[in-house]
């Protein structure tokens, strides 16, 4: 009889990694677990098994391996697989907190700083995350990734000129890519600089998004030959679509007389919910669409997405800022009979909301309560204009207060403008009710969170999209209450 030879502790080592390199997770554990059995205190082992666990998504028995290789062995390799399962389970705190023997011991690991950067931003400590990812990149200044963080951390931080910097080296790691022309329009845009930045976000999705339906819903009439590109419309019909959310819309709406002098007949086709609004408006619109209608109901010479407007009709400088003192209107008769419901009354009248649209952004989101300490000022009344979602805070909030429900009256945007047209002020968040306020010139508080959209830009001292408009900002990622605070002591002055 033959003699079986057991195999040694590295034969099986090696039968397990080229099993886990292979994908055939399963058999690589049962090696890597055969070999424990033969020396229970290999730190390899233990990363392998880690990062296994992690391909397995597993993540909770990865740290527990790899916690155990550093401790066994500390060496850069563990804690970078420590790192990227500490960062899948969300402990961006215990990558903070080993940060400083980590970067002592290994001071060239791009991966290591990257990772700690990413740890300080998901912790919404931005001004400690750029210091690290300026770490990494001196590191390694190639990495796209590393350019692309920095890049959004310096406009989350007002830095605006930095981050256009950022996002031009970028554009040089990926000269074509559409998503990183966009992220540079929007930083050129912050800093004003339109003339460059308004060329660029014609790479936005939402502009894809639009042209590619309205491509589908009219086939023979909205092709790419048809799609204007600022040539001369002088006897042409004009198709302008929406996108965007409603406040973009009614931004973007102050351009349409721009464009209708540009054209023989104008057709506007915006959200259903603003039809009436733009009805009443006057803004140059020769045929307004509600809802569908067929190819063979339509007829214009040229389409177009409304954001790509100012773009399209050569705005530069503070031409792009065009009718900022109100360029819409509200239904007289529809103010009126607001009035008499609602508003007769001599007290100082104050229409709040305090969420908008939550799919893209839940941080512009106010607390309903963060209201409070304005509603004990004296000779003032509270209005709340909060619709759908948020909206059942009115209750909680009138346990104490007597916060007059206008919300639940609000079908359409004609009717927010009529009510609206009785206040004294507006405060808000970042929301379309700031830019209705805006375009109907009522004074509005605009009360934003730590990261601003672009266009309110690096400057919040003015609002250069709206003269009735302020801008309040958090000092910190999620603090309202310096917000306002700030906000009280400006209604006191106003009020005394």
């Amino acid at each position: 009889m033959g003699v079986s030879i057991m195999p040694t502790i590295e034969e099986i080592i090696n039968l397990g990694f080229n099993n886990h390199q292979a994908g055939k997770l399963e058999q690589a554990e049962f090696a890597y677990t055969e070999a424990l059995k033969l020396d229970c205190e290999n730190a390899e082992l233990f990363n392998l098994m880690g990062v296994l666990k992690l391909q397995q998504n597993d993540v909770e028995s990865a740290i527990d391996w790899v916690e155990k290789a550093v401790n066994a062995k500390p060496c850069e390799y563990f804690y970078e697989t420590l790192f990227q399962a500490y960062i899948r389970s969300g402990f961006y705190e215990r990558i903070v907190e080993c940060k400083e023997s980590v970067i002592k011991k290994y001071p060239k690991n791009f991966s290591l700083f990257f990772n700690i950067a990413l740890a300080y931003k998901n912790l919404k400590m931005y001004k400690e995350a750029i210091k690290f990812y300026d770490k990494a990149l001196k590191i390694d200044p190639t990495s796209y990734q590393g350019w692309f963080n920095l890049a959004h951390l310096y406009n989350i931080e007002n830095q605006g000129k930095n981050a256009v910097s950022a996002f031009k080296i970028c554009k040089k790691l990926k000269p074509k890519d559409s998503e990183t022309s966009y992220f540079l329009a929007i930083a050129l845009m912050r800093t004003k600089n339109y003339e460059k930045g308004l060329k660029l976000f014609e790479n936005r999705i939402s502009r894809d998004s639009a042209v590619g339906i309205m491509k589908k819903t009219y086939p023979n009439l909205a092709t790419d030959e048809t799609l204007w590109r600022g040539q001369n419309i002088k006897n042409k019909t004009a198709f302008v679509y929406y996108e965007g959310g409603f406040g973009d819309v009614i931004m973007f709406s102050r351009y349409l007389p721009l464009l209708k002098k540009k054209c023989k007949k104008l057709v506007f086709y915006p959200q259903k919910q603003l039809v009436p609004l733009f009805n009443d408006s006057g803004l140059g619109v020769d045929e307004l669409i509600e809802g569908f209608i067929p190819e063979s109901g339509m007829d214009f010479d040229v389409h177009l997405p409304i954001m790509s407007l100012p773009y399209l009709l050569g705005l530069k400088g503070n031409k792009v800022f065009h009718s900022a003192e109100g360029y819409l209107k509200a239904e007289p008769n529809l103010v009126e009979n607001f009035k008499n419901k609602y508003f007769a009354n001599e007290e100082f009248k104050i229409g709040i909301k305090w969420r908008g649209n939550t799919f893209y952004d839940e941080d512009r989101v106010i607390p309903s309560e963060a209201f409070l300490p304005l509603f004990e000022l004296d000779n003032t009344k509270f209005y709340s204009f909060q619709t759908f979602e948020g909206a059942e805070d009115i209750n909680k909030l009138n346990q104490k207060h007597d916060i007059i429900d206008i919300g639940k009256d609000l079908l359409d945007f004609e009717q927010t403008a009529a009510a609206l047209k009785n206040l004294d002020l507006v405060i808000c968040n970042d929301t379309s009710l700031a830019h209705l306020a805006g375009a109907l010139g009522i004074p509005c508080l605009v009360l934003l969170p730590y990261e601003v959209n672009w266009r309110w830009h690096d400057d919040l001292r003015k609002c250069d999209w709206y003269e009735s408009v302020k801008l309040f900002r958090q000092k910190s990622a999620g603090q309202w209450d310096t917000v306002f605070e700030e906000v009280k002591t400006y209604l006191e002055k106003i009020l005394g």
